[in-house]
């Protein structure tokens, strides 16, 4: 059982950065695969990023936000630069055992979500 909590979410100006964390628990978090993912309200939950032995990122965020993670502190970040309107939502990570996924229902656990508002 994996147990996640995200925290850093706020509101900032367009243009701006955050850093997300994700806590987990548990003693095989480097097993696992870690995820990032967001949903905007009335829309679907959208991929982000995901870290395993390589780093994948959706194209529109590509060169605006780095996930990395610190297996020592069991911790997973996502940096967020140039920050846009539609950025705003909720971000949640995620993890699953096995190869990486763009796919949300492949996740196993999940932490709360994180608000994550961008004004203009």
């Amino acid at each position: 059982q994996v147990q996640l909590v995200e925290s850093g979410g706020g509101l900032v100006q367009a243009g701006g950065s955050l850093r997300l964390s994700c806590a987990a628990s548990g003693r095989t978090f480097s097993s696992y695969v870690m995820g990032w993912f967001r949903q905007a309200p009335g829309k679907e939950r959208d991929f982000v990023a995901w870290s395993g032995g390589i780093r994948v990122y959706a194209d529109s965020v590509k060169g605006r936000f780095t996930i990395s993670r610190d297996n020592a502190k069991n911790t997973v970040y996502l940096q967020m630069n140039s920050l846009k309107p539609e950025d705003t939502a909720v971000y949640y990570c995620a993890a699953k055992p096995g190869g990486g996924s763009r796919y949300y229902n492949q996740y196993n656990y999940w932490g709360q979500g994180t608000q994550v508002t961008v004004s203009s």
